[in-house]
């Protein structure tokens, strides 16, 4: 689950780390009385769930409340990578005299926490990382004895000399570990983390990713979610108890098991196809989650064929032909169908899905290369 950077904020402010005060707006009157309210400039920026927010038009300074109202009016209402901009945050504007990036996230291959943080802030660290890899430095924590003081510190040195900078920014490291295992975080980031003028750190952006499974201990947490700012389909994947991850390819999935899903995907790019989604429907899949996976995979429009994979153990095949045929008489469904069933009452799935009009099969490869054929116009 992401967060706005609000949201973000109060929760690194919650750890000790210095962030500006802001305040949340959803009409441009409200953003200019929050303006007027601080004095001096601010920055007016859109509260959405994507990268990119400054380069979009998202985020402005604004010298006088006025300014702030304009800003904002242009900012509400405004669509960055496909989310509308609901609310706008107003913070005071501060002096910047060096940007620096800091970020945790879960490493799989190192199976912890790991840091990296880089003098180069202010920009996206998977620019610094393809263009000046050395710039980054990287640093896994043992989650046994979390963030040691030396270690902090070590990190810290590469973002700035001078020693006052560098003690306040390991502490803020520090920190930045303390809010991200307190909130069940998946990834932390401060882009930029400034030093001004004055000799002070502060962390003026704040991002968070919260992982879904820690969500039910975490119930205040779990307020923050903004289904407005959530594509549609991963909504409904989570009301329906589907594990839905949407793709850039054309051939839309529909299986059993998260290594079935895998390795259905893995075989249609070995056939020269491109998967639309991992969709996997569990291990007790009834009728009516596989219309809503259905409802799921129709919504993508670059879906030109739905595949079924189905090997069935604890998932009865009956109950997907039955699924199948109840969601083509309520949903319209344009893409064609390719199913392949095998397993826990196969014979009864295929004679229910022969009675509507559908054919099943019970061969991966051939149900697969038909599906990718389908997509090639044979």
């Amino acid at each position: 689950m992401n967060v706005h950077e609000y949201q973000a904020k109060e929760i690194f402010r919650a750890a000790g780390i210095p962030v500006p005060p802001g305040e949340v707006a959803d009409t441009p009157e409200r953003a200019e009385e929050i303006a007027r309210g601080y004095g001096g400039t601010v920055v007016v920026k859109a509260q959405v769930h994507s990268g990119g927010r400054g380069k979009a038009g998202g985020v402005k300074l604004a010298s006088t409340p006025e300014e702030a109202r304009q800003h904002a009016d242009a900012i509400l209402g405004m669509e960055i990578n496909g989310l509308t901009v609901n609310q706008v945050l107003v913070t005071p504007a501060e002096d910047i005299a060096t940007e620096s990036y800091v970020g945790i996230l879960i490493d799989r291959k190192t199976q912890a926490p790991t840091f990296m943080v880089s003098a180069e802030g202010g920009i996206d660290i998977e620019q610094v990382a393809h263009t000046n890899p050395d710039a980054i430095r990287k640093l896994a924590v043992d989650p046994r004895y979390g963030m040691l003081p030396h270690q902090a510190y070590w990190l810290a040195s590469t973002l700035y000399d001078d020693q006052a900078l560098a003690k306040q920014a390991s502490r803020i490291i520090a920190q930045l570990y303390d809010a991200f295992t307190s909130a069940g975080a998946s990834m932390a980031e401060i882009n930029p983390l400034i030093s001004t003028d004055a000799g002070e750190v502060k962390a003026i952006d704040a991002k968070l990713s919260i992982d879904d499974n820690e969500l039910f201990r975490k119930p205040s947490i779990a307020e923050y979610r903004d289904l407005s700012a959530e594509p549609w389909a991963e909504t409904r994947a989570r009301e329906a108890d589907l594990s839905y991850v949407k793709l850039d390819g054309n051939v839309g999935c529909c299986v059993n098991g998260a290594g079935l899903a895998m390795a259905t995907m893995d075989l249609v790019k070995f056939y020269g196809g491109e998967p639309a989604n991992f969709l996997d429907i569990g291990g007790s899949s009834n009728p009516e989650k596989v219309v809503a996976a259905l409802e799921i995979i129709t919504s993508d429009p670059n879906v030109e064929v739905i595949l079924f994979n189905i090997f069935g153990g604890i998932t009865r095949c009956d109950d997907v032909a039955n699924g199948i045929v109840a969601a083509t008489q309520s949903i319209d469904i344009k893409p064609p169908i390719i199913i392949r069933l095998t397993g826990t009452n196969e014979e009864l799935a295929i004679q229910i899905l022969a009675d509507a009009g559908f054919s099943a099969f019970t061969s991966m490869d051939e149900v697969v290369q038909r599906a990718v054929q389908m997509t090639k116009g044979n």
